[in-house]
């Protein structure tokens, strides 16, 4: 089941945590931490523009709705925006997370949170599990179908 994007709340929670461009992990965190019921989630998103290749990102879910606070400052039409999770955590599990992530490495940014190994490579990068990996090729596919429709389109 592909959830739907929620434009009009994605918008109010950008503005109520004041998100910032280049930051969705930091954006989806913040916005975690204020929204009641929400999962992070990270993984990757593919856009109908551009340079055509996944980038990885963070956002939240809420039912059957994706809220992304980092929305302002991607620029692009909310309906030519494509979510493909790796990785969800609760509120409890992504604090848990972050504590360790401090500890265990003080002078790194916690976040994302790439979870246990073994880790696979996605792209020339090995950071996530098999769940990355998966949602990484389903990106990628997603972005050569965007660049034929873009290609019979012109």
């Amino acid at each position: 089941m592909n959830k739907l994007l929620d434009e009009p709340l994605s918008l109010d929670l950008a503005a109520q945590i004041k998100s910032k461009a280049k930051t969705p992990f930091e954006n989806a965190y913040k916005a975690a931490l204020v929204t009641e019921g929400a999962t992070y989630v990270q993984g990757f998103l593919a856009m109908a523009s551009q340079p055509y290749q996944p980038i990885e990102h963070g956002w939240l879910e809420q039912g059957d709705r994706i809220i992304d606070p980092s929305l302002p400052h991607l620029a692009k039409n909310p309906q030519e925006l494509y979510y493909f999770p790796a990785q969800r955590l609760t509120v409890k599990q992504l604090k848990a997370a972050i504590e360790e992530a401090k500890e265990d490495y003080p002078e790194d940014n916690p976040l994302p949170i790439y979870g246990a190994s073994p880790y696979e490579y996605y792209g020339d990068v090995m950071l996530g599990g098999k769940d990355y990996l998966d949602a990484h090729q389903a990106a990628t596919a997603q972005c050569q179908e965007l660049v034929q429709r873009h290609a019979e389109q012109n």
